[in-house]
């Protein structure tokens, strides 16, 4: 019989694939900006390592604790190894958390909108999901807000940083200032997915902040600017308290040899994570041109992505869909994702929305 708390849920629904979605609606090109892809690619030092990876190895599982990585990244964020829990994604560290973590009756506190995943998971553990509002007006999240909504009951806090789908962001200081009134019994759940998309020149991770807060934790994924979201590599910088816990809980291998080498290999290629970033910085500014340009309201992106209101929005990404290009909606009524493509595909993208409101 099923949880009581699984009854209502309803499932993910991934995206068509391309190949299916071209044949089906008769096209020759369908070009993906609606999944917050890298479209620049991933790095050619990843291919290498893939194909100088010893197959003989297929037939082994693999390193059930990521030694090589494990040690890779914490040398790159300056933290100890036995901190860092990886995933299969963080759709799975996000899934053991929760899993973790949670009971019934437990509190789950999020802004909304974020990331659906935060609040799919506590329902499945029958945690009860308290949204805060971002502002209307910018899209940043309301952190007094925040606050004012935290009860004993509190288990967990989320906030991801730069926030999806707004793409705004919260700087490190203001973010010290938000965590240091957070109660010790709330473990807060920063997540980082698109933190190397931001473009200051202060710091802005969060992973400044772990020695200061004992009830924090820092998520990172490869699938975004390192362009590898095929191999699912996520991972986690937690307390050392939790790690033998969720250690406990994770399931062993559940991360890929072939996965480990791709994510070893990609973040040793520092120059094209910088070349991304600038081609990204690039198009962000192109796209706030031409948003302010047509009059369309849009928070102020420090990601891959924009979110914008977009009047009829539903016919839009229609419209954008019959001529080869797929973008988010239901996210929020009336307002839509659009990952950031190479120039031409912006360009594109962008002469389609001119002429739809033009009618």
């Amino acid at each position: 019989m099923l949880k009581k708390a699984v009854e209502k849920i309803q499932p993910y629904t991934p995206e068509v694939p391309l190949a299916k979605l071209k044949a089906q609606l008769g096209l020759d090109q369908m070009v993906r900006m609606s999944a917050n892809e890298n479209p620049f690619g991933t790095s050619p030092k990843v291919k290498e390592a893939i194909m100088a990876w010893d197959f003989q190895e297929a037939r082994d599982y693999p390193d059930s604790n990521a030694n090589q990585l494990r040690q890779a990244v914490a040398d790159y964020l300056g933290v100890a190894g036995d901190q860092l829990l990886f995933g299969c994604g963080l759709d799975e560290v996000i899934e053991l958390v929760a899993r973790t973590l949670l009971e019934p009756g437990d509190e789950v506190l999020e802004p909304w909108p974020t990331f659906s995943e935060y609040k799919l998971h506590a329902q499945i553990e029958a945690a009860q999901v308290v949204d805060v509002p971002v502002n209307p007006d910018d899209g940043q999240f309301d952190l007094s807000g925040l606050l004012a909504k935290i009860t004993p009951k509190t288990k967990l806090l989320w906030l991801c940083n730069p926030n999806n789908p707004t793409g705004t962001f919260i700087p490190v200081d203001e973010l010290r200032d938000f965590v240091a009134q957070v109660p010790e019994h709330v473990l807060i759940m920063v997540d980082e997915a698109y933190v190397e998309f931001a473009d200051s020149a202060a710091p802005t991770s969060a992973v400044t902040l772990l020695p200061e807060c004992d009830h924090l934790v820092v998520m990172r994924t490869f699938s975004k600017i390192y362009g590898l979201a095929n191999f699912r590599v996520g991972y986690a910088v937690f307390p050392k308290a939790l790690i033998p816990k969720l250690q406990a809980v994770r399931l062993p291998y559940n991360l890929n040899d072939i996965s480990q080498v791709a994510a070893l290999a990609a973040l040793g290629d520092q120059d094209f994570i910088t070349q991304t970033r600038q081609r990204v910085a690039q198009a962000r500014q192109q796209w706030a041109d031409f948003l302010e340009t047509q009059g369309l309201k849009y928070y102020q992106s420090q990601t891959n992505f924009v979110f914008f209101e977009a009047p009829n929005a539903d016919a839009l990404k229609e419209a954008l869909l019959q001529q080869g290009y797929l973008v988010r909606g239901g996210l929020q009524p009336d307002w839509l994702r659009v990952t950031f493509g190479t120039t031409a595909q912006n360009q594109a993208v962008q002469s389609i929305i001119r002429d739809f409101y033009k009618k």
